[in-house]
């Protein structure tokens, strides 16, 4: 699973409507051009791949105030929103995921109602020790990784990995059981997006041939 998708639908979705400049003005904004593939050209290349697969709706409005041609702004579909909690629900429970799908997941969690959260979550928690008991059929953490020699190294990786992921992921689960941030159906969100014409201190300065404000 590539973070891309479920970036760029959650960011269309927590705005309506939004252009392609404004989606790549708040994936810099989260930096998530430093921890995934959200690069301008990525961005742009999945609006308009996401907008023929029917998981976008684009609307071309009036030219821009500075001029140009009319920008095309993009709204989720029902299929839209389909896809982005099917991707939404599997980046939060597999134990596989690399960091920028889990990352991703994280960023959009309070979509989720809060006991689902918690729900896929421990799953992901399960995942982990389903995996990392796996690894200790042949390989003895006590023991260190000398048993296998340098290769142990690579099991002592995938153990500590696991240990460290679900340790943080239980912590969350904590949180959010005891009331942190606010969940779908609990009231107004957190607004995590640049209102128009804000400006983003995280940007990147770098123009992109798709950019049209």
């Amino acid at each position: 699973m590539s973070a891309i998708r479920l970036l760029v639908l959650g960011a269309v979705r927590q705005h309506g409507r939004a252009h392609g400049y404004q989606v790549r003005n708040d994936l810099e904004y989260w930096g998530a051009h430093e921890w995934s593939n959200a690069k301008p050209g990525s961005i742009y290349h999945a609006l308009k791949q996401m907008a023929k697969q029917g998981l976008l709706h684009a609307h071309d409005i009036a030219p821009s105030t500075v001029g140009g041609p009319p920008r095309t702004e993009y709204e989720v579909t029902p299929a839209g929103e389909a896809e982005y909690f099917s991707l939404l629900r599997e980046a939060l429970s597999r134990a596989d995921q690399k960091f920028d799908v889990l990352s991703a997941g994280i960023g959009f969690v309070v979509d989720l109602p809060r006991d689902e959260a918690v729900a896929l979550l421990k799953q992901r928690v399960r995942a982990l020790e389903e995996w990392r008991s796996t690894v200790t059929d042949y390989y003895t953490p006590e023991e260190g990784p000398g048993q296998l020699g340098h290769i142990g190294e690579i099991m002592n990786l995938w153990v500590h990995s696991a240990d460290s992921g679900a340790e943080w992921t239980r912590g969350l689960i904590a949180r959010i059981e005891g009331g942190a941030y606010v969940f779908a159906g609990e009231g107004e969100p957190f607004v995590g997006v640049l209102a128009e014409g804000e400006e983003n201190p995280y940007a990147t300065g770098k123009p992109h041939p798709g950019d049209v404000h």
